[in-house]
């Protein structure tokens, strides 16, 4: 089942239980994925590769993320690359979403769930990924660095934590609670 027609499932299961309009719950309206340069902000080929890795990734270019003040406790300049940002919708948002849940949080060693801390007040998910192996669009041997990411799953509207984490669970999320 597509995880497009599962979020339909999971919608229509809640209101039902919650005895609710369909239209009244959340629905997830974006992702968000991040990537701060950190130590790598000075290696300029390792920067393009970063870019490269996650279009891969996500299936589409990557805005440059810049430095807004400088700050020379952290030796970064005003303008300066400092990271990458993605903002995926529509059908290839459920696509990224549906590999996360079925193949990329599975294979990160000693997975045992998301924390319930990582849903906000808005209820929003982040969570990060600490390497891009994880993805199978990386191929482990052509690597040059490790990296990680921030993923942010955001809802169309502001919803209580706990409605979040029965819609989330109900698309197929892991949270250390359950197991």
């Amino acid at each position: 089942m597509l995880l497009k027609d599962l979020n339909n499932k999971v919608l229509n299961q809640m209101s039902n239980d919650m005895k609710v309009n369909v239209f009244s719950l959340p629905k997830v309206e974006k992702i968000v994925v991040s990537v701060g340069l950190g130590p790598n902000k000075d290696n300029k080929e390792l920067i393009g590769l970063i870019g490269k890795e996650l279009a891969l990734i996500t299936g589409q270019k990557p805005k440059e993320t810049k430095a807004k003040k400088s700050i020379s406790g952290f030796k970064v300049r005003e303008g300066q690359h400092i990271g990458y940002a993605v903002t995926i919708r529509g059908d290839r948002m459920w696509q990224f979403l549906s590999r996360i849940i079925n193949v990329v949080l599975p294979r990160i060693r000693d997975f045992d769930g998301i924390s319930e801390k990582s849903i906000d007040n808005s209820g929003n998910l982040s969570f990060s990924v600490k390497e891009q192996i994880s993805f199978p669009e990386i191929k482990p041997d052509e690597i040059k660095s490790i990296w990680g990411m921030t993923i942010t799953v955001s809802l169309d509207k502001k919803t209580d934590p706990k409605i979040a984490k029965a819609y989330y669970s109900g698309l197929g999320f892991i949270f250390k609670s359950e197991r």
